[in-house]
């Protein structure tokens, strides 16, 4: 049975930056033959982030400055150069948002951010869910899209397996997860661990948050689907 694919970009529609890399995203698509269509999902925005956080009734638990060591856990949360702390919040309800909508319809979603662009046409789909012990698998090639980005993609090409669990590059303090959050699809047992982790340890920036440490049975495809566009972040500015 064929399984279709839900395909949401976060985007902000009232932003030239982000409206244009969604449409080289959705260009993309279509190039590399992928048989559905990234739809755009409205991103949370600076102006509207401290209000969909109360909604969701989520709390920010992440340090601004420093490194700070969360007792709960035993996780290192180390800053992230941000210039305005609510476009890195809003990233994160973003991310929370969909895990909902993932949870509430009980079916896998692909989530892309809009500088996300595909390389490979994601023809194993079904596989990667159907065939997958792992309830996250990031797609998204990990060179320069993360920490020690070399040593990450060298372990999972040591691998044989078409779907790898999440490397360990660093100490057990530090979290680890997917190489980037600009692509990843996400089961609905996987959307329902990382809800429960927001509510657990409050709300952290979604690629830390989404760490093997709190979030078992992440893995990575050997293959990679996707890369980043080179444009102006819109969390880091």
């Amino acid at each position: 049975m064929k399984i279709p694919i839900t395909c949401k970009v976060i985007t902000m529609t009232d932003n030239e930056v982000s409206m244009e890399a969604f449409s080289k995203l959705q260009d993309s698509s279509y190039r590399v033959g992928n048989d559905f269509r990234p739809e755009i999902f409205e991103a949370t925005i600076a102006e509207n982030a401290e209000d969909h956080m109360t909604k969701l009734l989520l709390k920010w638990n992440y340090p601004w400055e420093g490194v700070v060591t969360d007792l709960k856990t035993g996780l290192k949360k180390s800053a992230y150069q941000t210039k305005n702390r609510l476009n890195r919040i809003a990233c994160a309800v973003s991310h929370y948002r969909l895990w909902a909508v993932c949870a509430k319809t009980d079916q896998p979603i692909l989530i892309m951010e809009h500088d996300a662009i595909f390389t490979r046409g994601l023809k194993d789909y079904k596989s990667i869910i159907e065939d997958s012990r792992f309830d996250i698998i990031g797609i998204n090639n990990p060179i320069g899209n993360t920490r020690k980005s070399h040593e990450f993609d060298n372990m999972v090409q040591q691998s044989s397996d078409a779907i790898v669990s999440i490397p360990t590059i660093d100490s057990f303090d530090v979290p680890q997860g997917l190489a980037g959050n600009s692509a990843y699809i996400i089961k609905p047992r996987g959307a329902m661990m990382c809800i429960r982790a927001a509510s657990e340890h409050g709300l952290w920036p979604n690629d830390a948050l989404m760490c093997k440490q709190l979030i078992p049975r992440m893995g990575v495809t050997r293959k990679y689907y996707t890369n980043t566009q080179q444009v102006v972040s819109t969390t880091t500015r």
